[in-house]
This record gives structure tokens, C-alpha cells and sequence, in this order.
């Protein structure tokens, strides 16, 4: 579990720290392009982490905790959110991919409204 964790941990700080040079590198005047971009890249490289982790079966699980749990959790958390709207599409659950994927839009966007309007 500890070596499971120190994984994840090197992996997410490893992807913050590229985020935050990566904001930096690619400024925004009006529209937030490194975030969007951000979230575009986490997203491909979480699907290519799962595609090698299903394809492969001797693929370490070590890899994906590191790669797909940390670094990509650490450079985005959109990447685990798309990841798991892969697989409900993958499993033919378009229903629940729908709810899902409108869900957590409107409730995390009205969240991230009702926590502000609280301090205001």
C-alpha cells in the first residue's frame, strides 16, 4: 500500500508541476488555452495508458498507478473523468455515460457557483 501510494504521490506531483509550467508556457489573454489544452492531453494519454494496461497484459500495474493515477490525476482530474465515460460508452451503457457526463458539468459548474456566491 505505502509503495502503492509513493507511486501515485511522484506521479501527481510530477503532473502538477508540468501543468503549472505549462500554464506558464502557454498564456491566455480571454479564453484559458492551457487549461483546455491541459485537459486534452491528460485525456489522450490517460486513454493511450489504458489502452496499453487492456492490450497487454503483463503490463505492470505499478506503470498505470503512476502514469494514469498520478501523473494524469496530477495534471488534470479531467483525465480520470473521461477515462470513466470511456468505459460506460465501451460497455454500451450510453445511458448512465449521458447522466454522467451532463452530471457532474452542471453539478460540479453549480458547486463551483454555490461556493462562491457563499463567501461572497
Amino acid at each position: 500500500m505505502l509503495k502503492n501510494l509513493l507511486l501515485v504521490s511522484f506521479g501527481g506531483a510530477a503532473g502538477s508541476a508540468l501543468r503549472f509550467l505549462f500554464s506558464v508556457w502557454v498564456k491566455h489573454n480571454s479564453f484559458p488555452l492551457a487549461t483546455l489544452l491541459v485537459n486534452c492531453i491528460g485525456s489522450f494519454i490517460i486513454g493511450v495508458v489504458i489502452a496499453i494496461a487492456v492490450r497487454n497484459a503483463s503490463f505492470d500495474a505499478n506503470w498505470k498507478l503512476l502514469l494514469a493515477t498520478g501523473l494524469c490525476g496530477g495534471f488534470t482530474t479531467f483525465s480520470a473523468f473521461s477515462a470513466e465515460n470511456l468505459q460506460l460508452i465501451q460497455q454500451g451503457r450510453m445511458g448512465l455515460f449521458a447522466m454522467y457526463a451532463v452530471g457532474s458539468v452542471l453539478l460540479g459548474l453549480g458547486a463551483a457557483w454555490l461556493g462562491f456566491n457563499l463567501l461572497k
